[in-house]
């Protein structure tokens, strides 16, 4: 845990930041605004502001190098604009101080949108962009990086940290390695599915239904290749908002259909379709637990500690349906929830 005084340091850190953005904004950009206002955030160390003039409103972002990467941002941004989706517009930059001024999409995410009636029409215009999106192969300047199997086991060590150890203060169990056998098959059927352009935060938080009926994409600049179902997951089996198992079923299934009129998984079946977007779903909600543990323990930001039941149920919900992950789905049941509630005692 950070003591009082890092905490103050980042305070002032962050402060002189912003003292910094406002300078360039006045300085670069020839802004005249009346107000800056923080906005809410994402589970990163980049942090946002509103921006009002006398007739428009701009989304700054500030995302501190080395630890952000605005170069990133800007150039598959470019790359998703050229395919005509809807990413924001770079008005400025100053790539050295990680400072970005962006058009405004407005406050109406899917997750403040979404209602049981209306779900349906925005899930399917967000499905069809993010098969457009997944037909992304090359960003000008920028190398996507593969999403790894190497990578999927640094992410399982990090749930290990984080969640068991971090928040919930669990050793190891001598089922380690059955445990271990277990997300082994998750790492497999990732790594064996097609590998596409990987959004890697497709969900709620990050999606604007925009006033003329089209889908605004946030939050892309940790994009990978990877498996063709990692984003599918994201959006119907989202951390922040659930739909009933036949409805989400429903869109999976609307998306393999979507895949394959484009002439893409033609040889695939809905059931191995189905496998492959629940053990998808299992290795995504397994890492989203050590993120919103992460934010926590070391970021002292206890609200995803709200998202942790929704995403445990999810993995204790899938698990149980697959005798492969018997070992997964009685520790999660039988050890992590139990856990997890006398933290929250």
């Amino acid at each position: 845990m950070e003591s009082t005084q890092e905490v103050k340091v980042a305070e002032l850190k962050n402060a002189e930041r912003q003292r910094a953005m406002e300078h360039w904004l006045y300085s670069a950009c020839r802004m005249k605004y009346v107000s800056l206002e923080p906005m809410k955030g994402d589970a990163s160390m980049r942090r946002y502001f509103r921006l009002s003039t006398a007739d428009q409103t701009y989304v700054v972002m500030d995302a501190p190098p080395p630890q952000e990467n605005c170069y990133t941002f800007i150039e598959i941004s470019t790359a998703l604009r050229k395919m005509g989706l809807h990413t924001p517009e770079v008005m400025h930059a100053d790539l050295s101080r990680g400072f970005l001024l962006l058009t405004d999409f407005g406050d109406a995410t899917y997750l403040k949108t979404l209602t049981t009636a209306n779900a349906d029409q925005l899930y399917q215009a967000a499905l069809k962009d993010l098969a457009v999106l997944q037909h992304c192969r090359s960003v000008e300047g920028y190398l996507v990086p593969p999403f790894t199997a190497d990578f999927m086991w640094k992410e399982w060590a990090w749930y290990k940290e984080w969640m068991l150890s971090g928040l919930l203060g669990l050793s190891l169990p001598l089922a380690e390695k059955d445990l271990d056998l277990c997300y082994e098959q998750l790492v497999e059927s990732a790594i064996n599915q097609p590998q596409v352009f990987m959004h890697r935060d497709f969900h709620s938080a990050n999606l604007m239904a925009l006033p003329d009926g089209n889908v605004g994409i946030l939050d892309f600049q940790d994009a990978f290749i990877g498996p063709v179902t990692y984003d599918l997951v994201s959006l119907l089996r989202d951390c922040y908002i659930d739909w009933p198992q036949e409805r989400v079923k429903t869109w999976a299934l609307f998306y393999l259909q979507t895949l394959q009129n484009n002439g893409v998984l033609n040889q695939t079946s809905e059931q191995e379709f189905l496998r492959w977007f629940d053990l998808m779903g299992i290795q995504r909600h397994l890492k989203a637990l050590l993120t919103f543990s992460r934010k926590h323990v070391r970021d002292h930001q206890s609200q995803y500690l709200n998202y942790i039941p929704r995403t445990l149920n999810y993995l204790l919900r899938v698990s149980q349906t697959y005798p492969e992950l018997a070992t997964l789905h009685d520790y999660l049941g039988v050890t992590v929830g139990p856990a997890f509630e006398r933290v929250m005692k």
